[in-house]
């Protein structure tokens, strides 16, 4: 996409934040919320973006939940560079040569150095989480961090990812990402979904807290 437009902005919001009603997105971007209806309207009309009903503490009307966004699979897509093809043929030239588990766990170990010089010492797993979250952001991904179910958990979510179209080829890639995160943060962690996998988001559940049950 070129350019940085308040288009670009909400379509990257929605692709990070998302679900994500049309009021946050005003809050957060600064414009008015009808300016914002105008580009969701662009954007569901170009099938960048979807409708996605969830429970949620925005309700109108007779108890219904407000509508929230989610990129979809071009949405993502359109976040891309311009050589995802020529990446994409050269996955499936390594495949077909043997040579991509050795490529893919390569790139892996490059990541896990970039995200281990982020990672703060001596810190809560929550501020590990952060830190994570942020050094992804700087490697091109837009993520955010969550909290899962009974405060046990927390959630990493994608909502882009750079290397979509490699992903989408090579399910490999986001196995050996999970992992690379499993070893910067020394904990296991759980790949609930992923864009490559259809979902609009790749999320990663990382326990933050140990669930203590009474004896006896």
């Amino acid at each position: 996409m070129a350019g940085d437009t308040t288009r670009d902005r909400v379509l990257g919001l929605i692709a990070s934040a998302g679900p994500i009603t049309a009021a946050t997105l005003a809050h957060e971007l600064g414009v008015t919320p009808a300016g914002v209806r105008r580009h969701l309207s662009a954007l569901s009309d170009d099938a960048l973006i979807t409708e996605h009903e969830q429970p949620g503490t925005h309700v109108r009307g007779r108890g219904r939940p407000a509508k929230s966004y989610v990129a979809t699979t071009e949405g993502q897509r359109s976040l891309t560079t311009a050589y995802s093809s020529v990446a994409v043929d050269a996955v499936a030239f390594m495949r077909e040569h043997g040579q991509l588990d050795e490529f893919v766990e390569a790139k892996a170990a490059e990541l896990e150095i970039r995200l281990r010089a982020s990672m703060p010492q001596d810190a809560s797993m929550g501020e590990r989480v952060d830190a994570l979250s942020k050094a992804l952001a700087e490697q091109g991904f837009a993520t955010s961090v969550r909290p899962g179910p009974g405060g046990f958990t927390l959630q990493l979510c994608q909502g882009h990812c750079p290397v979509q179209s490699i992903a989408e080829e090579a399910p490999e890639w986001c196995e050996a990402e999970a992992r690379a995160f499993s070893r910067v943060l020394d904990v296991h962690v759980q790949r609930l979904s992923t864009l490559a996998g259809g979902a609009h988001v790749c999320t990663t559940t990382i326990p933050v807290a140990a669930v203590t049950t009474k004896e006896g």
